[in-house]
């Protein structure tokens, strides 16, 4: 994996390598344009002056990095990325790596980070979440060479490595389950639809909804938060033909969606059973506790960072499917009362 160096940036900014250096410490012997024109491009390729400093050594950062674009007050109460996160560490921390964490605004900032860090050779490879349709984040990596592990997919990652748990399968376990309670009205409140692995969870409830003729059976979209979740909750059982069975595609949003129907006066499961994505402490805490797809996330995060570890060291970049959410019955799913 080449990092971008001095004579790169000369390269293509068409001067020599002398004019960079000069561009760069802000020295006289170029001029102002020219100094603009080489600055522009070094950030293009994601060199910095630090680069040509630490040019000189072979060490590693003895870092990887995580950019979340995602706001910074909504990750202490998501379990998903917490439990990610501690998965990510202990493998991290058995290996004496450490793990930079950069919260950002937008996949913009993000790659703008991706760059910072490589140049400056803050990381040695980076985790990617929540991977998107038409990710511009997956070329842009590609271009700097930067390692990186996706977690997410199958499919959307290029030549990246991947780390990815089969979500369709999930999902049409659910449906089945809940058909065979003898559910026929079923809701989906579904994540940010721009996301690979919501995208991939509708066309999988889409396929088992045309298999088995459930011809009431509805998505709709929210964005992952308790209060979206609960809006798109209440419209719901406020239609005529409300569902008899809602999943969600969270924890968070399923316990909002619990205490919207409680707030209603419908009964769970009675009037309405309730299952939830990634199955969490919360899940359990609650009355009824929740039905919940589950799986080990810290042990995830683990495989993430192990894999990109190996990247670090140049092994070959490969795409590995992990363990798949398997669903576990509890008090929140029961037969509908009016089948």
């Amino acid at each position: 994996m080449k990092r971008p160096t001095i004579a790169d940036v000369a390269q293509r900014a068409g001067v020599s390598k002398g004019a960079v250096s000069y561009a760069l410490n802000g020295q006289p012997g170029v001029s102002e344009a020219t100094r603009q024109r080489i600055l522009a491009i070094a950030t293009e390729i994601g060199f910095s002056r630090s680069s040509a400093a630490r040019a000189l050594s072979a060490a590693t950062a003895g870092a990887i990095g995580l950019a979340l674009c995602r706001p910074a007050r909504t990750l202490g109460v998501e379990p998903f990325f917490m439990a990610l996160i501690s998965g990510v560490e202990s493998e991290l921390s058995a290996r004496s790596y450490a793990l930079t964490l950069q919260v950002v605004a937008d996949h913009d900032a993000e790659i703008a980070v991706y760059r910072r860090w490589w140049g400056e050779r803050r990381v040695d490879g980076v985790l990617v979440c929540d991977l998107r349709t038409d990710d511009s984040r997956i070329p842009a990596l590609e271009q700097l060479q930067l390692p990186a592990v996706v977690i997410g997919g199958p499919g959307g990652t290029g030549e990246l490595a991947s780390l990815w748990s089969d979500d369709a399968a999930a999902l049409t376990e659910t449906v089945e389950y809940l058909v065979a309670l003898g559910h026929r009205r079923i809701a989906r409140v579904a994540g940010l639809p721009d996301l690979r692995h919501t995208e991939i969870r509708t066309d999988a409830f889409a396929a088992v909804r045309q298999r088995l003729g459930l011809v009431d059976a509805v998505t709709v979209w929210s964005d992952y938060t308790g209060e979206e979740g609960g809006r798109a909750t209440r419209r719901l059982l406020s239609s005529a033909d409300r569902p008899t069975a809602v999943i969600y595609d969270n924890d968070v949003m399923a316990i909002a969606g619990l205490s919207v129907a409680q707030e209603m006066g419908l009964t769970v499961p009675g009037d309405l059973s309730i299952v939830a994505w990634d199955d969490s402490p919360l899940c359990r805490l609650v009355h009824p506790p929740l039905t919940a797809l589950g799986r080990d996330i810290p042990a995830y995060g683990a495989h993430a960072a192990r894999q990109l570890l190996a990247v670090v060291t140049g092994q070959p970049a490969g795409r590995v499917q992990d363990e798949t959410a398997h669903l576990t019955p509890r008090g929140s799913t029961a037969p509908p009362r009016n089948r």
